[in-house]
């Protein structure tokens, strides 16, 4: 009888030392999976961030990687919306002073949003099968010996001083950002002559007006 009870106190300690193992093993492992999920959501918002801007759940601007929803804990949970990246497109120093002094030259006196119109339009030309494949060529184009732009028939395009803003809204239209609606030409009616404008009435397809601009494909 002594030796029944002692065998059955015996094994009911062995069952609470196993038990207690095993929680303890689960809580070890819960320990050192949150550090590691905590590190894959770090490393995610590190390359989202790289690679653009995003957007959460709530709302804002997206370059984003795709959708990750990451639960770290009960409370932290991030989303990712899927949206496009575009590639940015780089330009040579030359190409890119090129476009910087166009810009300012056409458009110095317009907010940034004119200017990053104009450097649409310039990079809509190159990517269009109806004008050359460099921006130097494109802002340089002349047909039947006029220019296309302007300020390089006046020689305005050498002695323009690029501002801050100009090469903020160059840096945006490389990086992707195109407002301009497929625009291919612009002007000024304002300053444009009477004959200028009437061809660009009769042959264009007018889009809209910014500042003093407007535009046209």
């Amino acid at each position: 009888m002594y030796k029944k009870a002692l065998s059955l106190l015996l094994l009911c300690n062995l069952i609470i030392l196993i038990g207690g193992i095993c929680v303890y093993g689960i809580a070890g492992a819960e320990q050192a999976a949150g550090p590691a999920l905590l590190l894959r959501l770090e490393e995610m918002e590190a390359r989202a961030g790289e690679q653009g801007m995003w957007e959460t759940s709530d709302g804002g601007v997206s370059g984003g990687i795709g959708i990750a929803d990451v639960v770290v804990s009960e409370q932290r949970v991030v989303n990712y919306s899927v949206v496009e990246q575009r590639d940015y497109r780089f330009l040579e120093e030359d190409e890119l002073e090129v476009l910087q002094r166009i810009v300012e030259a056409e458009a110095g006196n317009e907010d940034e949003d004119g200017k990053l119109l104009v450097a649409n339009v310039v990079l809509n030309r190159v990517d269009s099968d109806r004008f050359p494949e460099t921006v130097t060529e494109v802002v340089f184009q002349q047909s039947k010996g006029v220019t296309q732009f302007s300020p390089v028939a006046s020689g305005r395009i050498y002695s323009v001083e690029v501002s801050e803003e100009t090469i903020a809204a160059v840096e945006r239209a490389l990086a992707g950002e195109d407002i301009s609606q497929g625009a291919l030409y612009f002007a000024a009616r304002k300053y444009a002559s009477s004959s200028k404008m009437r061809w660009f009435d009769e042959k264009l397809t007018f889009l809209f007006r910014h500042g003093g601009h407007e535009f046209y494909k």
